[in-house]
Order: structure tokens, then C-alpha cells, then sequence
């Protein structure tokens, strides 16, 4: 294929693609600025409003249209129909706004698409890589033997620390190889423990291993929704008298609904006793680590065998951006495995890291840059600030709620979700969420608590004030007359 003079496939270093790529990322700037015209955080279009948006437009049409043509396209049916997490009507899900900073990040790891798998596909985004990791990891109270990887996000992580957990087990209790030799014949024993409100990802991750849902123990949950110890150490007990193999516990740093912190020192005990590796899920809690008020809610996390933390969630950071610490950095090892294309052994040995030997996955994104960018821009008091806000926020709404007597609050929020329902039949509730979506522009979350149907605000945005949460509770008030 020829290139036409005017023609630009790439960046490069000729003047004309330098022109062209800054008239193109401009034009886009301006196209997005230009959907914002109001403060919803939905357009409020039905998913068949939307079907019908889309039917006339083609994926591969016989002949390209040009940038400028599908930027126009974009603008008119894309642009104004999505999802503004930066909203101070968005509050569903932990799906967080993202910071400007780790906006202008993405936009130079896509540009320059570094692949993370070998040292001469990324060089200075893998030491990057490697810096970031290891501070992360003295943050969370790990020594100077951890390591740990970029992810895509909760669910990879734990399914890393749920298989190392695994693999250990077999190695130091059965003697046996699982990643040689595959699972042993009494792999149908192995049990794994965790909250019964933990994330759905401990259930997936044990059928992927190959153990099944029902290698899962679901642990009771006090009144307060964190995992109770006892329950966890009689389980245990009793599955131990029966022949089963506890191998991990799973504690969670902040519940997907509830916001709830496992106690980690009284699970650590537990593990220590029976000699399981322990793995804390603090996909959601991670954040609090840069709050110089609230972080001592989350536990010595360093007591633990491998972390699960997530930067797209209260750390404000675009999806996909996570990560995975382990105590002892030799158990990645589970990971590795040489290709001579690849990760050849000789460039371990000349002092090249091919981080491909720590991952789950191959190719994957130059993320640490957001994260990199972000923690430099706003430091840990600028991050303790935005973190301190959703979290009194929630404490605000937490009151306000329980001092009206129309609304019943699930428990009290120990990070920045609040789950209540007004006093109405279940159906009223779902119809005040739908409401909100479809007509006023709002989106909040809905889930099940004592077997009611209840609402939930997920407060990461720093911008939401008090004045915006009294009067979407007056709203929520309203509606429950009127629908």
C-alpha cells in the first residue's frame, strides 16, 4: 500500500505527521469538550433509543470515511450517550471519574503502545514498572524480599494470589508440582475461605483453577458485614475433621457493596495457626493507605502472603489499572516460563527484567505510567485530601439517612459507600433507581441487603458535596411518592 503525501498512518518524526497527529488529538479535544452540556452523568436514552441510534451506521464500510467524518459520527451518537464518571450525579458503582493528569498519561502510553512483556518492547516503562512496584510494596508494609505485577484489575489479581496460593500449598504440603505435573488426585479437597459477601472473583477464580465453586467456603459476616473470625476458625475446623484441605483464606479490604474491612490480624492469626496462605482483596479499601486519618482502618496488610490493589477505583485512575504485591517475590516463579523469542534466560543474567515472568499475561499495557503521574502530581497529601472528602461524604450521608425515619441505612460505611432503601416495597425502590437513570440524569447503584432491595451511593468523587447529597436524598424522597 502507498502512502498519499497528505496521508498519515502513525507518529513519527516528519513534520507532516507531527502537524497531523496534533490537529487530530485537538479536533477530539474539542469534540469532547463539546458533549459537555449539561451536569447529567446519563442522557437518559433506553437501550433501544440506542439500538436505533446505531442501525444505520456500518462497522467496515466498503470505502473509509476519514477521520474527520467518523469524529463527526462519534460526536453526534457516541460522544453525548456516555457514561460521565466525572459527574456529581454518578455515584452506581466503583467505577471512578479519572484525574486530568492520568488522562494526559494514557494518552502518551497509547501513543508511544509499549508492551510490557520484554525489556526490549518497553525499556524505560518496565524499570518504571519496577520502581513503582517496589514502592508500593514498602507502602503496604512489605520488606525488601516482595515483588509484584501490573494487572487489569481485582479479578486478576486474586485469581494471581488464589493460584500462588494453590501452587504453594502443593509444593510445601504435598510435595507435589503443580505446574509441571498439573493437580494432584486430591485436588477435590482443597478448600478456599472468604467472606460471604466477598467479590464474585474467588468463585470464578477456583473454577478456572480447575477446583470448582464448590472448593469455595463462604464465611457468616457479623453485623457490621466483616468476616467473623470464629465463624472462619470453626469452618475450618470442622472441614479439617473431615478430610478437606484448607489452603487460603481470602480476606476482604473493603467490600464491593458494603465498604466492610475484614479484621486482617485476627485471619492472620487463623492462617498462621493452620498454616494457610492468606490473600486480602483490597481491590476497593487500597485507597486509604494515602490517608493520614483513615488509613489505619485497613490492618497491617503487610501481615499478608499477596494484595490485590486497584488504582481505577479510589485512586482515580482510568480503567484498567491494577496490581499484585507478594511477600516473597520468589512465588511468581509460578508465572515464569522461558520462550527464546521472548524472554530468553541470558537476558536475566545480563540484567534485563522481562517482566512477562511475573504476569498472568503476555502483552499488556504500560499502566504503572498512570499511577506514576498521578501519585507525583497530587502526592500523598493532595491523594489523603481527595480520599479524607469521599469518605466524610459518606459519613455525612450515613447520618443524614439515619436521622430520617422515611430511609433504613444497611450499616454504618467504614470507606465511601452508603446502602439504604427508603421505607417502601421493594419494587418503589427499583423504580426510584430507574427514575433517577432514564429521567434525571442520575445513576446510582442497587443491590440486596436482608433480603430487601436496597439503593447505594459509591462516593469516590471529591467533588460531590453535602449540598448535592441532601438534595438527591429529597429527590429519592419525592420519587418514592410519585412513582
Amino acid at each position: 500500500m502507498q502512502q498519499t503525501e497528505t496521508e498519515t498512518f502513525f507518529l513519527t518524526s516528519e513534520k507532516k505527521d507531527k502537524a497531523n497527529y496534533q490537529t487530530m488529538m485537538e479536533h477530539t479535544i474539542m469534540a469532547i469538550l463539546g458533549s459537555l452540556g449539561d451536569s447529567k452523568a446519563y442522557s437518559g436514552k433506553t437501550p433501544q433509543e440506542l439500538k436505533d441510534l446505531l442501525q444505520s451506521q456500518t462497522l467496515l464500510p466498503e470505502k473509509g470515511l476519514g477521520f474527520e467524518a467518523v469524529l463527526q459520527q462519534v460526536s453526534k451518537t457516541i460522544l453525548p450517550n456516555l457514561l460521565r464518571t466525572s459527574s456529581d450525579s454518578y455515584m452506581a458503582h466503583l467505577h471512578s471519574p479519572a484525574l486530568l493528569e492520568s488522562i494526559a498519561s494514557e494518552l502518551i502510553l497509547s501513543t508511544f503502545n509499549q508492551s510490557m512483556d520484554s525489556w526490549d518492547q518497553s525499556p524505560i516503562a518496565t524499570e518504571i514498572e519496577i520502581a513503582t512496584i517496589s514502592q508500593l510494596a514498602g507502602l503496604y508494609g512489605f520488606d525488601g524480599n516482595s515483588d509484584g505485577v501490573f494487572t487489569s484489575g481485582g479479578s486478576q489479581s486474586n485469581l494471581s494470589g488464589i493460584t500462588l496460593a494453590r501452587d504453594w500449598y502443593c509444593s510445601t504440603k504435598l510435595h507435589h508440582d503443580v505446574k509441571k505435573d498439573g493437580l494432584p488426585p486430591c485436588y477435590g479437597k482443597f478448600r478456599i475461605y472468604t467472606s460471604e459477601i466477598s467479590h464474585f472473583s474467588m468463585e470464578k477464580s477456583a473454577h478456572l483453577l480447575g477446583l470448582g465453586y464448590n472448593a469455595v467456603v463462604k464465611v457468616p459476616v457479623d453485623s457490621a458485614c466483616k468476616m467473623d473470625a470464629k465463624a472462619l476458625e470453626n469452618l475450618i475446623q470442622v472441614d479439617m475433621k473431615q478430610g478437606l484441605l484448607p489452603l487460603c483464606v481470602v480476606a476482604t479490604i473493603g467490600t464491593t457493596d458494603f465498604g466492610s474491612i475484614d479484621p486482617i490480624e485476627k485471619i492472620n492469626d487463623i492462617c498462621k495457626r493452620y498454616n494457610l496462605w492468606l490473600h486480602a482483596d483490597a481491590a476497593y479499601g487500597s485507597g486509604l493507605i494515602l490517608s493520614q486519618t483513615y488509613a489505619s482502618r485497613l490492618g497491617p496488610l503487610g501481615l499478608c502472603d499477596s494484595l490485590t490493589i486497584d488504582f481505577h477505583k479510589m485512586f482515580l485512575l482510568p480503567i484498567s489499572c491494577g496490581a499484585f504485591l507478594v511477600k516473597d517475590g520468589s512465588t511468581l516463579e509460578a508465572f515464569s516460563l522461558h520462550a527464546d523469542y521472548l524472554n530468553r534466560e541470558e537476558d536475566e543474567e545480563d540484567g534485563y527484567t522481562n517482566l512477562v515472568g511475573k504476569s498472568m499475561q503476555t502483552t499488556r499495557r504500560f499502566d504503572a505510567l498512570k499511577v506514576w503521574m498521578a501519585f507525583q502530581t497530587r502526592g500523598k497529601d493532595g491523594y489523603g485530601q481527595i480520599i479524607d472528602t469521599c469518605i466524610e461524604n459518606a459519613t455525612y450521608l450515613y447520618e443524614k439517612l439515619s436521622d430520617n425515619p422515611a430511609f433504613e441505612v444497611a450499616t454504618k460505611p467504614e470507606i465511601s459507600s452508603v446502602v439504604f432503601r427508603l421505607r417502601a416495597s421493594c419494587d418503589t425502590n427499583k423504580k426510584i433507581r430507574r427514575s433517577l437513570l432514564l429521567d434525571k440524569g442520575v445513576v446510582i447503584g442497587q443491590t440486596v441487603y436482608a433480603e430487601k432491595t436496597f439503593l447505594k451511593f459509591t462516593l469516590l468523587n471529591p467533588l460531590i458535596n453535602h449540598q448535592k447529597l441532601d438534595s438527591l436524598i429529597a429527590l429519592i424522597e419525592q420519587l418514592g411518592k410519585e412513582v
